[in-house]
């Protein structure tokens, strides 16, 4: 099975790691080195080892009394996989169902290894062996693989399905499936917005082999947390941030999350491969109902469908402490839209985002108890060439719920290389802190 021995991420002084760990630390591509991190790669993250040391620091500060941590973006789990290893008790709250479900299946790492490699080895060998019939599946699958390679993911997904039990191994089982299906495919579906068929890959992973070596490496990586001596601590949702429904008053001491960025990144499309696959969708149209409607308003895309009124979310903000601001952006976005092709609604977007973000701060006011720290990782935006004071907003909605005070520390720049980018705004990621 081999050693599990990982080569530690961030080398050399404290000084030197505490630098690395703050510039890499709103990205996830460092966590796939990770154990159990890297068994779904999924683009809007933060890292692991960065919230590990806030987690750690939050302890320190509190003289090492036990304290619970609370993520109401989990997303795949990284903060709620990250307090556990710092022995801290967390929750985690994704609306998004395919997320909460993958999150859920990460923090079964401590199950049996071998009861999870015998179900998944049951699997494959019926897979391989069984007659499964034509496979049946949306356009968009269809686009991204060949007929062989999806017919051996169809096998692989029936076998599955006959063999599914509730039990731990089966989850992680489906979770290993879920991971493969962008590697298997030739064309380019790598973990971003949009699946592109009509580009090809050099290489793609054969399903079975992609399926074996993936499990291996899970059970490695389930092996090596286990002894390391990591105790479960974490819980996954699938709850809406903007009620945090599932937590009780005043019970959380830390927040560490990144919430959706208001930049027309659409959560729901961005798995729409996996959700087809699954049978979850047909087609793009399917989407809102499924994964999108739930999720706070932060893509065109959601506002439009859903028809939003304008007037009445302004309404809900006339007594934002930026309203002017908002109400002078709101007139920008829609002049810009009418000179634009497709006439996104950014308009709406922006606004709607910030009645649902207050949503969320209310909600955070409720369940933190007083002197809880909040770490938003977020950055601002801007929709056709208008700029958005992202950080700045927030921050304000955080004090009007309740909190005392917030800073933002910038962390890095973004759009600075503007080739072929749609406006040259620039523009900034950060920490935004809120203090209790």
């Amino acid at each position: 099975m081999g050693s599990g021995i990982q080569t530690p991420l961030f080398t050399g002084s404290p000084r030197d790691r505490d630098a690395r760990w703050q510039a890499g630390s709103s990205t996830f591509v460092h966590n796939m080195t990770l154990p159990v991190h890297r068994w779904f790669r999924f683009p809007a993250g933060f890292s692991a080892q960065w919230a590990q040391a806030v987690v750690e620091e939050q302890r320190r500060a509190g003289g090492g009394r036990a304290i619970t941590l609370l993520d109401p973006f989990a997303g795949v789990g990284t903060a709620i996989l990250a307090a556990e290893a710092a022995g801290v008790r967390a929750y985690g709250l994704e609306a998004q169902p395919l997320l909460a479900r993958i999150a859920r299946a990460k923090l079964l790492w401590d199950t049996d290894v071998g009861a999870f490699l015998g179900f998944a080895r049951r699997v494959l060998e019926a897979a391989r062996d069984g007659q499964h019939g034509a496979a049946s599946y949306p356009p968009l699958v269809l686009k991204c693989y060949p007929p062989d390679v999806l017919q051996q993911l169809h096998g692989l997904r029936l076998a599955w399905e006959a063999h599914r039990d509730g039990s731990p191994e089966s989850e992680l089982t489906w979770l290993a499936l879920v991971s493969i299906l962008r590697q298997a495919s030739p064309a380019n579906t790598a973990p971003w917005q949009y699946v592109l068929p009509s580009k090809r890959k050099r290489r793609a992973a054969p399903p079975y082999d992609a399926f074996a070596a993936q499990v291996e490496r899970m059970a490695q990586d389930m092996a090596q947390r286990q002894a390391a001596g990591v105790a479960r601590a974490g819980s996954i949702f699938a709850a809406d941030a903007r009620q945090a429904a599932p937590i009780e008053d005043g019970s959380i001491d830390l927040v560490v999350t990144s919430p959706p960025y208001a930049n027309n990144f659409d959560y729901a499309d961005a798995t729409r491969l996996e959700l087809s696959f699954l049978g979850a969708v047909e087609g793009w149209g399917d989407l809102h109902e499924v994964a999108r409607r739930p999720l706070v308003r932060s893509c065109s895309q959601h506002v439009s469908v859903e028809g939003t009124d304008l007037e009445a979310v302004l309404r809900e903000l006339s007594d934002a402490p930026f309203y002017r601001d908002l109400e002078r952006v709101v007139a920008a976005l829609a002049q810009e839209r009418e000179r634009h092709r497709g006439h996104k609604r950014y308009d709406v977007m922006i606004p709607a985002y910030f009645a649902d973000m207050r949503q969320v701060w209310r909600a955070l006011r409720r369940v933190c108890r007083p002197g809880a720290r909040v770490c938003f990782v977020v950055g601002d935006s801007a929709p056709y060439g208008v700029h958005i004071p992202v950080e700045r907003w927030l921050g304000e909605l955080a004090v009007q719920a309740g909190f005392g005070g917030y800073r933002f520390e910038k962390i890095r720049d973004r759009n600075v290389k503007w080739k072929n980018r749609k406006h040259r705004v620039p523009l900034h990621e950060g920490h935004l802190w809120v203090e209790g």
